[in-house]
């Protein structure tokens, strides 16, 4: 921890946010600011179980730490940061120690930590059934799963812990050398076609009359002047001779 410490001195960002990564250092470790690093104190902390170290981030920013790991004795002191931090066979023992109730006995959010970080079944069975050749308890061992028995009068619960594997996130690399010219995005290579000039045989251009092939027998209106048409038509040249 010291030496981690040590090289967080060089971040800039840590830095400037101490307070908040201290806040995080202390969910798995109890952490004493000293005033002074003398013999006598460090020797008292040191019977305690306490590593002593001084973290120097500039002439303004010094820490004299006496630090030791939180045990986990209780499931209360399960949390997301440090449930990754111990093996299977110590979390069925924390489990145990919760008044011997099985996993129901947890409350949600304790069951939610343990689950982060690992694979939990459970089966609730005859003690005489339990261990039947080839059944469940058989499979659950071979596989690499902790088991913890919790007696429920003539039932056995069985619960079942295996640590999860690290989930390794994947990155996008890009290639070097003659990959470099290929690019999805590159459409250099597409063809694209011009149909906006081409026409289809039935949009070829009618060609409109001329005014000379226009005469009564082919020239018509949309105009229905109905039956009066006559009278109508003598009306509107009275109307322009006058």
């Amino acid at each position: 921890m010291f030496r981690m410490w040590e090289a967080a001195c060089k971040d800039a960002e840590v830095k400037e946010n101490v307070k908040h990564y201290i806040q995080i250092f202390k969910s798995a470790f109890f952490i004493e600011d000293l005033r002074e690093d003398s013999a006598p104190i460090r020797k008292s902390f040191e019977a305690r179980g306490y590593k002593v170290g001084s973290i120097k981030f500039d002439d303004n920013m010094k820490f004299i730490w006496a630090i030791k790991k939180r045990p986990i004795s209780r499931v209360t002191d399960l949390t997301y940061e440090n449930i990754r931090h111990i093996s299977a066979t110590q979390l069925l023992e924390v489990i145990d120690r919760n008044f011997g109730g099985g996993w129901d006995s947890l409350s949600q959010s304790i069951q939610d930590i343990i689950q982060s970080g690992f694979d939990i079944s459970t089966t609730t069975l005859p003690k005489d059934r339990l261990h039947k050749k080839g059944g469940m308890y058989d499979k659950k061992v071979e596989d690499g799963y902790e088991v913890l028995e919790v007696a429920k009068g003539g039932w056995v619960e069985a619960i079942f812990a295996k640590l999860k594997p690290e989930e390794v996130k994947l990155r996008m690399q890009l290639r070097s050398g003659d990959d470099d010219d290929f690019d999805e995005d590159d459409d250099s290579d597409v063809i694209v076609e011009d149909n906006y000039s081409s026409h289809d045989e039935e949009d070829e251009e009618v060609d409109e009359p001329n005014d000379e092939d226009i005469n009564e027998d082919n020239y018509s209106t949309m105009m229905d002047l109905g039956d009066d048409s006559d009278e109508e038509n003598s009306e509107l040249i009275d109307f322009a001779e006058e």
